[in-house]
């Protein structure tokens, strides 16, 4: 019987391993909905409960997701991102928005230093996809667009760290932006990010870390209201 079970924990734990390596790669990024669970059994070649199993400790630790009827999804890159977004879940909108704010300062200076000719283009067509999304007052689309220009912004700093805490982070940044988008009004109150894409554009560290503290600073300042 020991040995048994000896055997069935290192087969999980070659499971949790392998399925390990297709987040650290890359292969499956947060967000994604991993294969199903007679798929995982079939490729690795080994039981469903095998399988059931490496999935709920990777669950536990916070990098995949059950959700009932939809499937697994990759909820974080790391055990430390796993651990983040549970303590996220927790805070408040002042508390994300300030968070965001200490990654986003630095990204928009870093972009200005190390944009390529990729993030431009990346960074311009969610610029042109959120102002659309603002004509056609489409608040689904328009938060898509605007986190998609953040995610750009991040991605430009060529930090891979950066970038991964940005995702680990991604879901309190969608609620985020979410909690503090107003379509009422004619215009999105000066936070059409313009300036901050031209600065990047300019290689502008200095003028795209105030544009970028500009828009931030009044995100949470409407929280605190």
């Amino acid at each position: 019987m020991p040995l048994a079970s000896t055997r069935r924990t290192g087969l999980v734990d070659q499971v949790i391993t392998q399925l390990r390596t297709q987040i650290d790669s890359g292969e499956w990024s947060v967000g994604d909905r991993i294969p199903t669970e007679s798929e995982l059994s079939e490729q690795l070649e080994v039981g469903r409960n095998t399988v059931r199993e490496a999935v709920r400790a990777l669950a536990h630790a916070g990098l995949l997701e059950i959700r009932q009827g939809a499937g697994t999804f990759v909820r974080a890159s790391s055990e430390l991102g796993g651990a983040l977004r549970r303590r996220l879940e927790r805070s408040q909108l002042r508390e994300n928005l300030e968070v965001r704010r200490a990654l986003e300062l630095e990204a928009a200076r870093l972009a200005a230093l190390r944009h390529t000719d990729a993030d431009l283009a990346a960074i311009d067509t969610a610029i042109g996809e959120r102002a659309q999304a603002w004509r056609e007052r489409d608040v689904n689309a328009f938060i898509e667009a605007d986190f998609t220009f953040h995610r750009a912004v991040v991605v430009a700093t060529h930090n891979l760290l950066l970038v991964e805490l940005y995702d680990d982070i991604s879901q309190a940044v969608y609620e985020s932006i979410a909690h503090t988008v107003d379509m009422t009004g004619a215009s999105d109150d000066g936070l059409d990010h313009q300036g901050l894409a031209d600065a990047i554009h300019d290689g502008d560290p200095e003028r795209a870390l105030r544009e970028a503290a500009c828009y931030l600073d009044e995100l949470v300042t409407k929280a605190e209201g």
